[in-house]
């Protein structure tokens, strides 16, 4: 008889009590570092409607998880109560989830947690160009006249350009004014809503948010096509707008470009000043290679630098990841970087590793295998995760339609290039696709 099998026959346990099982069958799967860093201080809060929700200590470890354990933590929790069951991560700190568990599997925390912005996130280590400096001045500002200049502040622009930088640098000023602030992403903003709205307590989650003086709210596009979330976010915005509460909020692209979020909403975003961080310009680029390896005593010349900053311009992930990379070689090697080396490395980097990035972070995010996505498999969502691989691999990877091909299974050119002229066309008007590739290449871009 199967594990499976002997467990969906046992007595039903509750949402604690399962987790606590599943915490013993991943702490033999996973090291002892990743367990004690990721799982150790989670706990399992409810089980309802085909969802299983974990409660953690902060928004990193909730993206963590998702990004590295879902997969494993799924199937692990399907072993143990015999059933196929979404994996949902909140935030909660965790004596107020323990307390809350005492009295019944579910629930959400009484109060909003203190956020711990990243130490590494200040204004004094954020470079700024031409692509910021209007960004950077708004946020100096509000952080410096809460309420007084602009407000609401938006702030926009595609994945890895500073955004989140700049929401915990004024994190740290106006928690260094003695402000209540609070820090939301819209993917803890939806859980946590869902939650509510399922445990019948929508009305206290809203009343967290009455003693708050600074509102920070992370990837606003999320809520393109959340139609009760944006009600909710609506009603709130416009409670702490009243109570002269600065709110700040970041996106990948500007509010008048999120088709699915209501006239209403959208008009109350852009009564504020709107501003993009457009892409990282080459003297920017520079500047953050200088002060990362600075930062990090990395032995990398100046000319060096200014090869790397020609060669990579998409984002600070990318750049950080490509100096993280160097070093590695220079440490395990003992030979010094000259650029005909560097282009080797970050060529062999390339070819090497970011198309298996691309296409594994694809097949994640669809929730097929590998072998799903290169095979011959022709349902809608497969068909659909294969032309966003090609998609990415064009736009992120610069592989040639051919290479493509080779990459996607050996597939037709034609057919390849269908599918990437499909998504490229899509993307204008399909607001869900364009969510999609967003959170597709923020995956990729945290993977450096």
């Amino acid at each position: 008889m199967a594990i499976g099998d002997f467990v969906s026959m046992s007595e039903p346990f509750s949402a604690k009590e399962a987790w606590a099982r599943a915490l013993g069958q991943l702490q033999l799967q996973v090291n002892r570092i990743n367990y004690d860093t990721w799982l150790r201080d989670s706990q399992g809060i409810s089980c309802e409607n085909d969802v299983f929700v974990v409660s953690v200590p902060n928004t990193f470890i909730a993206e963590y998880l998702t990004k590295r354990f879902h997969s494993l933590i799924k199937k692990t929790i399907a072993i143990i109560l015999g059933k196929d069951l979404e994996v949902q991560f909140v935030v909660q700190q965790p004596t107020l989830a323990r307390e809350k568990s005492l009295q019944h599997d579910g629930g959400v925390s009484t109060r909003m947690k203190t956020y711990r912005f990243n130490p590494k996130y200040t204004f004094a280590r954020f470079v700024v160009g031409d692509c910021n400096r209007l960004a950077y001045a708004a946020a100096t500002e509000v952080s410096q006249q809460p309420s007084l200049v602009y407000n609401p502040l938006i702030i926009h622009g595609d994945t890895g350009r500073g955004k989140t930088h700049l929401l915990h640098a004024i994190g740290h000023m106006a928690i260094e004014s003695g402000l209540n602030v609070v820090y939301s992403s819209a993917d803890q903003f939806i859980t946590e809503f869902v939650l509510a709205v399922k445990q019948n307590d929508v009305d206290h989650f809203r009343s967290k948010f009455a003693p708050v003086n600074m509102f920070l709210f992370d990837d606003f596009q999320l809520l393109d096509n959340k139609k009760q979330t944006q009600q909710l976010f609506f009603h709130t915005f416009n409670e702490l707008y009243h109570n002269n509460c600065q709110i700040v909020i970041a996106a990948d692209c500007a509010p008048k470009e999120m088709s699915l979020v209501s006239n209403r909403l959208r008009s109350r975003l852009q009564c504020g000043l709107v501003t993009q961080i457009q892409p990282l310009d080459f003297g920017t680029r520079l500047a953050i290679l200088q002060a990362k390896s600075t930062e990090k005593r990395l032995p990398i010349i100046e000319e060096t630098l200014q090869f790397i900053a020609q060669k990579i311009q998409d984002n600070v992930y990318q750049l950080e990841g490509a100096l993280t990379y160097l070093d590695a070689y220079t440490k395990l090697t003992g030979l010094s970087l000259t650029p005909q080396i560097v282009t080797k490395l970050l060529t062999t980097n390339k070819n090497n590793d970011d198309c298996k990035l691309i296409v594994q972070t694809v097949a994640e995010y669809f929730d097929c295998s590998l072998e799903q996505l290169l095979g011959r498999k022709r349902d809608r969502e497969t068909s659909l995760a294969r032309q966003i691989a090609a998609y990415l691999l064009r736009e992120k990877g610069n592989y040639s339609f051919t290479e493509i091909s080779n990459i996607l299974g050996n597939r037709n050119h034609a057919t390849i290039l269908h599918g990437y002229k499909k998504i490229a066309n899509d993307l204008g008007v399909n607001s869900k696709l364009k969510r999609q590739i967003s959170q597709i290449k923020r995956q990729i871009d945290n993977s450096y």
